[in-house]
């Protein structure tokens, strides 16, 4: 699963440029919620790409999406939208928290491994945070998402745990939009 998952590293520089082309820097709780909602479907759509094998469908990249939506929206107004370290990990933590959370509900088939990728994704985006703000000279543009040095600290950091998730939780797959009594029909 892991090697599977890398080429979802591609959609946080992706999303970032798009965001940042569409709406330019986040500057508050709105423009980070418009950033936010499309760095969030470049995000989603990489990781769909990936998922769709085991089962998920649109609503991962919709999940997602909102989950960046809020999360950076709910950052902002925590930071002030400021660009310091402190306040873009906390951005990480808070983003990530969100998109973890929207992602569970449809990840998870049980409570504990949807608080476990919740928190894996809110740790994860923070050290993403961490990584990029020391490595980017230009930090104080105010990017929706870490840079491609933090996405491959993200994309490493969830493939593992999306890896001990599916393992663990077999024969559990992400969960689809047929219900299970048209699957037993088909």
């Amino acid at each position: 699963m892991i090697v599977r998952w890398l080429p979802t590293f591609l959609g946080f520089p992706v999303g970032g440029w798009l965001a940042a082309q569409a709406v330019g820097s986040v500057r508050g709780p709105g423009t980070a919620a418009l950033a936010g909602l499309i760095a969030g479907l470049a995000i989603g759509v990489a990781q769909w790409l990936v998922l769709r094998s085991r089962g998920a469908d649109l609503r991962w990249v919709v999940y997602t999406a909102l989950g960046m939506t809020v999360g950076g929206a709910a950052a902002a107004v925590l930071t002030g939208a400021n660009t310091d370290v402190k306040s873009l990990v906390l951005t990480g933590l808070v983003a990530g928290a969100a998109v973890g959370a929207a992602q569970a509900t449809l990840l998870a088939p049980s409570l504990r491994a949807g608080i476990a990728w919740s928190a894996l994704v809110s740790i994860a985006w923070g050290l993403g945070w961490l990584t990029t703000a020391n490595v980017i000279v230009d930090a104080e543009s105010g990017f929706i998402i870490f840079g491609s040095s933090g996405a491959l600290v993200v994309t490493v950091l969830t493939g593992l745990g999306m890896r001990w998730l599916l393992a663990v939780e077999t024969p559990a797959k992400v969960v689809s939009a047929t219900p299970p009594v048209a699957e037993a029909h088909r």
